[in-house]
């Protein structure tokens, strides 16, 4: 066999095996999962709902890596295991970036489009942790504030979506408004890729050239001010430098 038919076969394999892997967790997990949140207490029900995500997506990131698929350095992130609550903000190339940052991280609330908490296939898990909807706003910013008051790290993309414009979406104010609130840090995280897979318009059964490369790295870290404008203008500004520094610049995303 050519060496070139064989190594588009071994990308294939790589892609299917990835896909087979989240298929089969997501439907022995998600349905469990929905019916737990209607047995277990708030509170139980929390932990246990955060603890499954970070041991799913850890075992899903780490499959990945062992077919070939995908090379991850998310090692810096595991130093905020132990922190005070933070406001953890990053930019959001693809549909990996929560589970990336959720995989290494145990108490974490992560802010979510309201229509994915309803999603039949990811809707269950969202709710059984607890995740934050993000609307109605005024709503999103309180849960948001309770959460960081009860000791768990907050997880927001300032971009509200996957980026559609290189190198950021503009940032929505949230951030600067929970932060002002809750009197809380913003700790930015930036991820850097090599590829534009599941980036917004990429239909998730394209296949990517492979092995892609992920890497998530510890950026500033801002104290809450008062002027959220400002604030907001000076995040989305730091997160442009910093991409434009990056290793990997920022691929850009197919038109959706």
């Amino acid at each position: 066999m050519p060496d070139s038919l064989w190594a588009t076969l071994r990308e294939r394999m790589r892609f299917h095996l990835g896909l087979a892997f989240l298929g089969l967790a997501c439907g022995v997990w998600f349905p469990l999962a929905s019916v737990l949140h209607l047995l277990l207490p708030a509170r139980v029900g929390q932990r246990v709902g955060r603890r499954a995500i970070r041991f799913g997506f850890d075992r899903y990131l780490r499959w990945l890596s062992w077919i070939g698929a995908c090379h991850f350095d998310l090692a810096a992130i595991d130093v905020l295991a132990n922190e005070r609550p933070l406001i953890l903000v990053a930019n959001h190339p693809c549909l990996l970036d929560a589970p990336m940052i959720l995989s290494r991280l145990t108490d974490v609330a992560c802010v979510m489009k309201t229509s994915l908490m309803h999603n039949p296939m990811f809707g269950g898990a969202a709710r059984l942790a607890r995740y934050v909807r993000n609307e109605p706003p005024v709503g999103m910013i309180l849960c948001a504030v309770d959460n960081l008051r009860a000791g768990s790290h907050l997880l927001l993309f300032p971009e509200a979506t996957r980026t559609v414009r290189a190198p950021l979406n503009a940032f929505t104010p949230s951030t600067a408004l929970i932060a002002q609130r809750a009197g809380v840090p913003v700790q930015t995280l930036i991820i850097e890729t090599d590829s534009a897979f599941l980036s917004k318009g990429w239909w998730v059964f394209r296949q990517p050239s492979m092995p892609i490369h992920y890497r998530v790295r510890l950026g500033e870290r801002f104290e809450p001010t008062a002027d959220v404008n400002a604030f907001t203008q000076r995040l989305e500004a730091y997160f442009t430098e910093a991409l434009a520094r990056a290793d990997m610049p920022p691929p850009v995303p197919p038109k959706p």
